[in-house]
């Protein structure tokens, strides 16, 4: 047997064996954190056995204490590593550190056996566990074959250690000094030797493992890098070729067959048979391309058609370059790849039509879905003047001319939402400032989704359309000479108006003229003379009506104007037609400058009113007509209306209205007295009530006459003189004691009160007389209040702070006094005769008198009565809380000596 140094020197050479192939198993082992375990188990236990061998040199019972929890240590990683592989739980680990712990303490103790006893408890149990778990190992065979060597190891470790644990003891107490027996100390060594035998095995498996895992997984990559390519040259419609350049022999991928139509497996080429399927328009240009890249070596790319298996022709891209040379540099091998891309050359065919579309004669605007525009076309910088540059960025309401409103636009994108289009004729302006009429039609581009990407307008100026559809128009519905509408225009008008006339109620009229001696103006002048002249009356007919009114020439010498929305009532319509046709008499008397003549010229017109529906059109054209004539038969120049009796009042009217300005100039006025009475029946005021004493047709009555004045405006100077003789009344009362405390009453119109000066003139006047303000009462009309409220209500309360009293009359037959009531400085309700007169037989009278005086209580504002003719009326009234009365019972409106007569009688 060799002696112990020996064996301690072959233990120390296989460590320092063991430390170099612990760096290279650590540098070639896998990632897999099982074999790392390993690794780092292998160094523990060497280490330990290290430090068994060094026994000798350093104490006995530290190299021992040190080498067993090391050991401890390393078959715990074993154990981790294990589990790892066979995914075992290696949750719980503190009994590793347990036994690492108990091995360290048991190495402190001085009795041998009591230690190597322990050490037998504690390492040999988990030596023969690990050995049976790697022997149960599954996996690759080189792991296998290591696990089940490293297993064959740990239970000869596990057998040495059974031996010493039970070889029996000394018979007396060990000591630390006692020299174990040869053949014992020689178990670590021999351990040691076997380890590094195990270990290079192991390494050896390892790497053949690393290498064959290498292998396989570069067989695996260049796998999948294949059918990567594969799959990219399929995705991409490609396939790659091999020509031989000596041979003419071509090698391709089944790609490129298949995309021939060919079978893949049966398909053979050579350089010739390619040639020779390429279109001819494209074989010079290929064979180019192919003499460059064998000159240059390439890459070279040519585009061309290719015949495929039905005829049909394939457009491909073919990229090739040269690999490989003899010595003398001449091309052997070109390699590259073919590509089918007729689609790209379909899709750039579509591409420059679209371009060309895109340039077309008409303009284009391409904006994003928030309207941003994003492209323009040369048209549209064509026509409206703005550059790419300056539109790019900007919406299209650079474009805005203002004529459109918001309810236009709103209408237009809310179309365009529902049905992705819209289509009509726009106002637009160019940079330049001007305005045109442009035709647009704007679509909406969406995706797969549905949803909006884009809009894309397309515009026209249609100007010289627009013109020449108007010029078209004109000829057909305007007369050339005047360009007033025509016959053909004007019956359309009027059948427009006769249905709106229907709807609203309101009354129309149709003015025919005729001009007076023209056909001597012809004869003698010329027609171009007599043209002149029926362009200036065209023009003095537009100056004369209104705006929504219709001005045509029938032809010659004739004239039509057709007059809308006049008055419901006949008589009234009748007077503000017989107002225009006046003034149209008026105009058309004045002197023409014909060129160098100067030519007097009169018209006759007849006129006729309509409001039926049903009326036949030519029928009131003629009404007109016959008319005219009549006009013209009474010494021409004058106005005459179809219907006599329409005649016969307007010229009652007309004659009337003179009467009534000459009567405001010479105060033919005379103000009546109605007296007001209380409850008891006692006299407290009394009511101005205004009479025409005309000269020769002696009283007149209000009614006859102040409509007549509200509409001539006559009714201001009247009202004020009303006012003044009512003011100097009380003046005169004021200075007597019995009529001291009269109030006197004063109907004022609605045109009188809105006068901006209305308030002045009352105060003015008021101071001129030196009267009492409390004792005038202006009586306003319930209509007053249907507009202007509250104008009135600040005029009122003006006013009424100087003292000035308000009654509110005609109570109960207007539409909006209600609403306004509270708002109203009122110190009276008069309720209006209409109710008073049937009061004692119609309960309808009744409870609206009743509902009147309730609410006029509750307002705190006093009630009179007017029309009050009978003691039963008075009674009814008095019963209900009404407390004033006006009527024929108390007494009729007179004059101011007859009133004071019946004062003091009463």
């Amino acid at each position: 047997m060799p002696d112990l140094n020996t064996i301690r020197l072959v233990a120390m050479i296989s460590f320092t064996c063991f430390t170099v192939a612990i760096v290279m198993l650590w540098r070639l082992v896998p990632q897999e954190r099982s074999l790392k375990d390993w690794v780092l188990a292998t160094t523990l236990i060497a280490v330990s056995l290290l430090l068994l061998g060094l026994r000798g040199v350093i104490p006995n019972f530290i190299s021992i204490t040190i080498a067993n929890t090391f050991l401890i240590l390393g078959i715990g990683y074993i154990y981790v590593g294990t589990c790892n592989l066979l995914g075992g739980s290696k949750s719980d680990l503190r009994w590793l550190w347990f036994a690492t712990i108990a091995t360290f303490l048991i190495g402190f103790s001085e009795n041998i056996s009591f230690r190597i006893s322990a050490y037998a408890l504690l390492d040999v149990p988990f030596l023969a566990f690990c050995a049976w778990l790697f022997w149960r190992a599954k996996g690759n065979r080189q792991i296998v074959v290591m696990q089940r060597i490293t297993a064959i190891i740990f239970a000869i470790g596990a057998l040495m250690f059974m031996v010493r644990a039970f070889k029996p003891p000394p018979t007396s107490a060990p000591s630390i000094n006692i020299i174990a027996p040869n053949w014992l100390e020689v178990i670590p060594y021999v351990y040691a030797i076997m380890f590094s035998m195990w270990l290079s095995i192991t390494l050896l498996l390892i790497v053949s493992f690393r290498l064959q895992s290498q292998k396989d997984d570069l067989m695996v990559s260049l796998s999948e890098e294949k059918e990567r390519l594969r799959l990219a040259l399929i995705s991409a419609d490609q396939g790659w070729f091999d020509l031989n350049v000596g041979t003419g022999q071509v090698l391709v991928s089944p790609e490129c067959p298949a995309m021939l139509g060919y079978d893949p497996a049966t398909f053979h080429s050579n350089l010739q048979e390619w040639l020779a399927n390429i279109h001819p328009e494209d074989i010079m240009a290929v064979r180019e391309a192919m003499q460059k890249c064998l000159r240059d070596g390439g890459p070279e790319s040519m585009d061309y058609r290719r015949r495929t298996s039905s005829g049909d022709w394939l457009w491909i891209n073919s990229i090739g370059s040269i690999t490989e040379w003899d010595q003398s540099h001449r091309p052997l091998r070109m390699i590259g790849i073919h590509t089918n891309i007729t689609e790209r050359k379909q899709a750039e065919n579509e591409l420059k039509i679209a371009a060309t579309a895109f340039e077309s004669q008409e303009g284009i605007i391409v904006t994003d879905a928030n309207s941003i525009i994003l492209r323009v076309n040369h048209a549209f910088t064509a026509t409206t003047g703005y550059t790419s540059e300056e539109a790019v960025g900007q919406t299209p309401r650079l474009l805005s001319s203002g004529r459109q409103d918001k309810a236009f636009y709103e209408a237009m994108w809310e179309h365009l939402n529902q049905t992705g289009a819209w289509e009509g004729e726009i106002w637009n302006r160019r940079k330049s400032g001007d305005i045109y009429p442009e035709h647009l039609l704007i679509t909406a581009v969406k995706d797969a989704s549905g949803i909006v990407t884009n809009y894309v307008a397309t515009l026209t100026d249609i100007t010289m359309s627009k013109a020449a559809s108007d010029e078209i128009k004109s000829l057909a519905f305007y007369d050339p000479l005047t360009r007033l509408p025509n016959r053909r225009l004007l019956l359309d008008r009027l059948q427009q108006a006769l249905a709106a006339s229907t709807r609203s109620g309101q009354r129309g009229a149709l003015l025919f003229l005729d001009l007076d001696h023209f056909k001597t103006l012809n004869d003698s002048l010329g027609h171009d003379i007599g043209d002149l002249l029926l362009q200036q009356v065209a023009s003095r007919l537009r100056n004369c009506v209104r705006e929504g009114d219709t001005v045509a020439r029938l032809g010659g010498d004739e004239f039509v104007v057709l007059l809308e929305d006049l008055s419901e009532q006949s008589i009234d319509a009748a007077t503000q037609t017989e107002v225009i046709a006046q003034k149209i008499l008026t105009a058309l008397n004045q002197p023409y400058q014909l060129g160098t003549h100067e030519h007097h010229s009169t018209p006759s017109v007849g006129a006729t009113l309509f409001n039926d529906h049903d009326a036949e059109l030519e029928i009131i054209l003629k009404q007109a007509d016959i008319a005219m004539y009549q006009s013209k038969m009474e010494g021409r120049n004058t106005l005459r209306f179809y219907d006599p009796k329409m005649q016969e009042a307007i010229t009652t009217r007309v004659d009337m209205e003179r009467e009534l300005r000459k009567a405001t100039a010479q105060q033919q006025f005379q103000l009546y007295y109605q007296i007001q009475v209380d409850n008891t029946g006692r006299p407290f005021g009394a009511e101005a009530l205004i009479r025409w004493l005309h000269p020769e047709r002696n009283m007149i009555p209000p009614f006859q006459f102040i409509s007549l004045a509200e509409e001539t405006g006559l009714i201001l100077p009247i009202g004020q003189w009303v006012l003044e003789t009512a003011c100097a009344q009380l003046k005169i009362w004021h200075q007597n004691a019995h009529y001291r405390d009269f109030v006197l009453s004063v109907n004022v119109s609605a045109k009188q009160f809105h006068q901006a000066n209305f308030v002045t003139q009352v105060q003015e006047t008021m101071q001129r007389h030196g009267i009492d303000p409390t004792k005038l009462k202006l009586e306003l009309t319930e209509s007053m209040l249907v507009k202007n409220i509250d104008d009135i209500i600040e005029k009122m309360n003006a006013l009424s702070q100087i003292g000035v009293r308000f009654s509110l009359d005609d109570f109960g037959t207007g539409y909006s006094s209600l609403q306004y009531l509270k708002k109203l400085p009122l110190s009276q309700l008069k309720i209006d005769q209409s109710f008073v007169r049937d009061i004692a037989t119609d309960d309808s009278d009744r409870a609206i008198v009743r509902t009147i005086i309730t609410m006029a209580s509750s307002l705190d504002i006093s009630v009179i009565a007017e029309g009050v003719e009978t003691e039963e009326q008075r009674q009814y009234l008095l019963d209900n809380g009404c407390a004033n009365f006006q009527g024929y019972l108390f007494g009729k409106p007179v004059p101011i000596d007859e009133f004071e007569s019946l004062l003091l009688k009463s």
